[in-house]
Parts: structure tokens; C-alpha cells; sequence
């Protein structure tokens, strides 16, 4: 089970890239500028499993943004950074270059300040797509797949916690929830579509 301290996350960090795509296809067309793309890479199943932000822009995790989900943008300079829960922003500055490609290696650092809660209660997702990016409480926690299942489920302080529930393309899903220690609660919808240019902002999250 993965083990998400909300009580005070820190945040270190689903085409999920679609908004970011096609806003940068028509500024590209406006300068007659050729796209450049980026590829992320992780060597660890963590490194794989982070969420990633392109100028303050949630685009989705490390390990599926590649084929039709890879990443495309103007040349430029541009701000990455890549978050999990338990774990310090792996941050960078690239520069893309017309029509080249940027490899990002992510390394990320366990945070020595991080602590668990010694009581928790647990969370599970049953949610459609699976795919889709979890917040609890305005915090990155992971993607649904991560805490639905057998044996899979998200550990969090017993308390109120507001969780919200996002991919590019759909409607936000959001709800209040009340966790009590050693007990289960579980969240079930299924997320409906919508245009990827009305929902794109509300994934965008500012620096924790």
C-alpha cells in the first residue's frame, strides 16, 4: 500500500498533454515555429509513477507520456518539475530545441522530513478512467490505478479530506470525505468527458 501523509503532504508531485499540446501547436503556427518534443525517463518504479508539471502545467505521470501522449512543445525555455508524495520536486530548466527532442532523466530523492502517520485509515479509488490523477486536500497523491484493486489503497490521517479526481479531457470529480482511524472509505464514479480546453486550467497547480 502506498502511504500518503496528508495531515501535512508535502508535494513532490493524465492526451493528458492534449491542453498543453495544442496550445503550444497554435502559438507554433502563429510564429511558424516547429515543435519540439520531450521525453521523460525513470529508472525506478517511483521515478516512473511521478506526476509531471511543464510550466506550471499537470500534464500527467512519468511512465505514459510517450506515444500519443508524448509531450510536444515550443522551442524555448521551459520549467519542469516532478512530484511524489514522500519525496523532494525533482525540478529543471530546459531548453527545446525546433523539431529536436529532450530527454528529462527523473531521479527522485527520498525527503528526509517527511513522516507517516502512526494512525491512519484507508482510501479506495474505484474510478474510471484509472488513469486519472488523485488529489487529496490540493496535494498530489498518485493515479487512481494505485489505490483501487487487491491490496491496493491509499493510507491517509484520519480527519476531513477533500479529494479531487482529474484527466485532461474529462470533468473534474470532486468530494468530501471523512477517514477514521483503522476504517475503510471508498470513492466510486466515473469521470465524464469534457472538451480539454474548458477542463486543461483547473489542472494546473501552483508550486507547494
Amino acid at each position: 500500500m502506498k502511504i500518503i501523509r496528508i495531515s501535512r503532504l508535502v508535494v513532490l508531485s493524465s492526451v493528458l498533454c492534449c491542453s498543453l499540446i495544442l496550445g503550444g501547436v497554435s502559438r507554433a503556427q502563429n510564429s511558424n515555429q516547429v515543435m519540439g518534443q520531450v521525453d521523460f525517463e525513470g529508472q525506478t518504479k517511483i521515478d516512473k509513477d511521478s506526476g509531471v508539471w511543464v510550466d506550471g502545467q499537470y500534464l500527467g505521470y512519468v511512465k505514459e507520456l510517450k506515444g500519443n501522449k508524448k509531450v510536444l512543445l515550443i522551442p524555448g525555455t521551459h520549467q519542469v518539475s516532478v512530484r511524489q508524495a514522500g519525496y523532494t520536486d525533482y525540478n529543471v530548466e530546459i531548453v527545446v530545441e525546433p523539431g529536436g527532442t529532450k530527454i528529462v532523466n527523473v531521479r527522485m530523492v527520498k525527503d528526509s522530513n517527511a513522516l507517516v502517520p502512526s494512525v491512519t485509515g484507508e482510501l479506495k479509488l474505484k474510478v474510471k478512467p484509472d488513469r486519472a490523477a488523485v488529489f487529496v486536500d490540493g496535494k498530489f497523491a498518485g493515479y487512481v490505478h494505485e489505490f483501487g484493486g487487491v491490496k491496493r489503497a491509499m493510507l491517509i490521517a484520519p480527519g476531513k479530506h477533500h479529494v479531487k479526481v482529474a484527466l485532461p479531457g474529462f470533468k473534474d470529480f470532486e468530494t468530501e470525505i471523512v477517514v477514521q482511524a483503522n476504517r475503510k472509505v471508498t470513492v466510486k464514479t466515473e469521470l465524464a468527458p469534457a472538451s480539454v480546453t474548458s477542463e486543461a486550467p483547473d489542472l494546473k497547480k501552483s508550486q507547494p
